[in-house]
């Protein structure tokens, strides 16, 4: 089963627990049917563009040391050899950076709003705010605690300590011994 959703924003949610559940909250076009609290879906979506970015941003390269000599510290370096006498393909250098198409596997549907067609999916999904979203149910369950209502905190009982009656003497100081 397919369908597509809009996503809207991040926030998070708290488990019966105190547990902090981050989620990504979907608006859906239609009735949702079919899925339901603990349904494992597949989220397809074009990642955020990040435009022309160089080997460091894009590949996570290290770059060169920041000391004396060294005119390009961000620079790829060495690109090839002599033999085969051109730069072979996929080779990581500088380039267009994401909007691509992602795929985010076994996430969680944590909760649904029926009356607001809004889907609680836990983690992140690709894509930008307002983005259109692709879900695809995999027919898998999982267990997730009861959900409090997003945005109310649970109030835990704070524990204090009991106060020492006697403070240890410092360690510079000789102990006295008791007989």
């Amino acid at each position: 089963m397919k369908i597509l959703a809009k996503k809207v924003n991040m926030t998070q949610v708290w488990t019966a627990s105190g547990k902090v559940v981050p989620v990504t909250v979907l608006r859906m076009a239609e009735k949702i049917e079919g899925l339901a609290a603990g349904a494992v879906v597949d989220i397809k979506g074009v990642s955020k563009g990040r435009g022309f970015a160089g080997a460091v941003k894009r590949h996570g390269f290290h770059g060169a040391p920041a000391s004396h000599g060294h005119d390009h510290p961000r620079a790829v370096g060495s690109i090839g050899q002599r033999f085969p006498q051109h730069t072979r393909k996929g080779l990581r250098m500088a380039g267009h950076m994401g909007a691509a198409n992602a795929t985010v596997k076994h996430s969680v549907i944590v909760a649904i709003d029926e009356q607001q067609h809004l889907l609680l999916v836990k983690g992140g999904v690709p894509g930008h705010p307002n983005s259109i979203v692709e879900i695809l149910d995999t027919g898998k369950k999982k267990e997730i605690g009861e959900i409090v209502k997003y945005g109310e905190p649970i109030k835990q009982e704070v524990k204090t300590e009991q106060p020492a009656t006697e403070a240890p003497a410092p360690a510079d100081q000789p102990q006295e011994v008791k007989e």
